[in-house]
């Protein structure tokens, strides 16, 4: 039992434990199965033909449901729509796109430099649109929304945040001898207590585990996401976080995010599944209908996103606009792309693959 109490700035907050704590024989069972599901997801992810698929459209997926968990609430549709113009987009929409780029930015960062505090900033600076700096006021508190108590109270003080994140860091990187699954899971817990920001703490926290993950070797690319599972299981997410602070019950957190961490790499292979699937079905029809159509580098360019311009399919296929029209004009004309002008840009929709990546 801690000497934690909701209305106390919890400055006594301990550090992760070590394994005897961590990897009980149900947590590492558990970690069996979710670190099979992620290899096959790795190894799937590396096959594709075209990673940039993934890379372009996976994020934006978790940026939408890592937003939503913050009751920033936006379209899948609207998101594909103002990926490369955000002219007319609504501010949910503007913040979820930085969400998407900080994914870039923190991967970026944290491959280059390892992970640390600065990713850490880098990422919150990047989601909330200006310079974030860890929390120096006093009176963070953490409310239930439908009661209004306070349910949680942060560390308070500069230093001590600080020095709180310092042992985050040393905890990320000086645990071989922690399965690095159950070390992100950990780690997790662990920075949302320490909860360093005036906001953006949560989207910056569910970014920093597919980071760990990346640097650890265990995915090549950032395509794992737990933000869907979190929506999905939102009520228990924050009763167990709850729990190893109030009681310290880190076997029931960590069997959640495993579980989490294996769903979610079962439904995104299954949904690079599909999407191999589709590409190979739609080139098919495409061939058959014209020759353009069949350009590899077309086929590839309408599936790095669902709307595609026509000035994106010249410059990747090094073509003229009247050739790169064409192509578009004559998928369109067959049924397989849908026609439509946003602003003054001619704009044409995969709804195919766009149906594909919102189905769950």
């Amino acid at each position: 039992m801690t000497s934690w109490r909701p209305e106390t700035p919890y400055n006594d907050l301990p550090p992760v434990p070590g394994t005897r704590v961590l990897e009980t024989r149900d947590v590492l069972k558990a970690a069996i199965r979710a670190n099979k599901a992620l290899a096959h997801l790795d190894q799937a992810a590396m096959a594709m033909p075209n990673p940039t698929v993934l890379i372009n459209t996976i994020p934006l997926l978790e940026a939408q449901a890592s937003s939503a968990i913050e009751n920033i609430v936006t379209t899948t549709d609207e998101l594909f729509r103002h990926v490369e113009d955000e002219v007319g987009a609504d501010s949910a929409t503007r913040e979820t796109l930085r969400y998407r780029h900080a994914l870039r930015v923190g991967y970026e960062h944290a491959m280059a430099r390892g992970l640390t505090t600065a990713t850490a900033v880098q990422v919150c600076s990047t989601i909330k649109g200006r310079d974030m700096q860890l929390r120096s006021l006093p009176g963070t508190r953490i409310g239930n929304p439908a009661t209004g108590d306070v349910i949680y109270s942060p560390p308070e003080g500069r230093e001590v945040v600080a020095t709180k994140l310092a042992e985050w860091e040393r905890f990320v990187h000086s645990n071989d001898d922690v399965d690095p699954l159950i070390a992100m899971a950990a780690a997790h817990y662990q920075f949302e207590a320490i909860h360093p920001f005036s906001d953006g703490n949560g989207r910056t926290g569910r970014i920093l585990n597919v980071l760990m993950l990346c640097e650890a070797g265990l995915l090549h690319l950032p395509v794992l996401y737990l933000s869907r599972y979190i929506i999905d299981n939102k009520q228990q997410y924050y009763q167990r976080l709850r729990a190893v602070t109030a009681d310290s019950e880190w076997e029931a957190w960590l069997l959640y995010i495993l579980e989490g961490v294996a769903q979610t790499s079962e439904a995104t292979l299954r949904k690079i599944t599909a999407i191999r699937e589709l590409q190979e079905d739609f080139s098919s029809r495409a061939r058959a209908i014209s020759r353009g159509g069949a350009d590899s580098e077309f086929q590839a360019t309408l599936f790095e996103q669902p709307y595609c311009r026509i000035a994106t399919v010249m410059s990747r296929c090094n073509i003229s606009r009247p050739t790169a029209t064409g192509w578009l004009s004559g998928l369109a004309a067959a049924g397989m792309l849908q026609d439509e002008r946003i602003g003054r840009d001619r704009v044409f929709i995969n709804r195919e693959f766009l149906q594909l990546l919102i189905r769950p």
